[in-house]
């Protein structure tokens, strides 16, 4: 099947700096790097690394021809990523020694998608296949409407959190997937537990301590612990994760199955500085993990 992800592509600027600024604070920069990024962005490639079709929705800037080669490069479907206006998004990432981050982002053309566009975009998508979005982008409600009615099964990455978006979403998903700090923020906007909510599947990414799984048919509540491993970067793992997890979803795979590859791969990519650029493959996955 394929999955049709209304996402954000950004140019990500990466700082590396002995510790993450304090207010009115000014800091040198140890280095400088320039790559390909955004929630979305990351997503695609993940899901495509991790063996699936994907089909990207979204929009650059004039600026952001060499962000359409590079996805198209990693095997990603790029022709429902449109062009408008001058300026792409594009973030502003500093990390720290131990891989903790800040990230300024300035959406940008992923903030000018024409919501009547989203038929058109989704009109080779198939009953079954997967819908994929998160906060980065607009339409997404026009998106998640569709997608509902032509039989999609519905995933939503409640990112970057905000609790309105969230509200909007939760009639039309299947899939919910949140981080810990963004669980807590949602059942304190909306004053209900999580389980309680009407979505069949919420994973809530746990970190280092591994993620939650909620299904609410069969009355579910696991706690996964997480690979222990060295971090370097903590920057798109979350994305890496949910890329896996959906793609290993639309390969058939049991959620349990899914939830452990998805955590394996998030487990790699801390190790790795960078973000979309340097996603792992499966197979690089499988040989981290291999017995010496």
């Amino acid at each position: 099947m394929t999955i049709w992800n209304l996402g954000s592509v950004n140019a990500d600027l990466v700082y590396r700096l002995p510790h993450l600024p304090a207010a009115g604070e000014t800091l040198t920069a140890m280095s400088h790097g320039k790559g390909l990024g955004g929630k979305g962005a990351n997503m695609s490639v993940a899901a495509v690394r991790a063996d699936a079709q994907v089909e990207h929705i979204g929009a650059l800037g004039a600026d952001g021809d060499w962000m359409r080669e590079r996805l198209l490069s990693y095997g990603v479907g790029v022709s429902r990523l449109t062009t408008i206006g001058a300026t792409s998004g594009h973030a502003i990432i500093m990390l720290d020694e131990e891989g903790e981050n800040q990230i300024v982002i300035y959406p940008a053309a992923n903030r000018l998608i024409e919501a009547e566009s989203i038929p058109k975009a989704l009109s080779a998508a198939q009953p079954g296949d997967i819908a994929l979005c998160q906060n980065e982008t607009n339409a997404q409600v026009e998106f998640l409407s569709h997608a509902r009615s032509a039989g999609l099964r519905v995933a939503y990455a409640a990112a970057p959190f905000d609790v309105d978006s969230v509200r909007a979403a939760l009639p039309f998903l299947d899939i919910l997937i949140l981080n810990a700090v963004e669980a807590q923020q949602l059942e304190q906007a909306i004053e209900e537990a999580l389980n309680t909510l009407p979505v069949a599947d919420i994973v809530v990414t746990l970190g280092g301590e591994g993620c939650r799984w909620i299904n609410r048919a069969a009355v579910t509540d696991r706690t996964f612990p997480a690979p222990r491993v060295e971090v370097v970067d903590t920057t798109g793992a979350g994305d890496t994760f949910t890329g896996y997890f959906l793609a290993a979803l639309d390969a058939g795979e049991t959620t349990e199955r899914a939830l452990d590859l998805a955590q394996r791969a998030g487990a790699v990519m801390v190790t790795r500085l960078g973000t979309a650029d340097v996603i792992p493959t499966r197979k690089e996955v499988a040989d981290f993990f291999a017995p010496a």
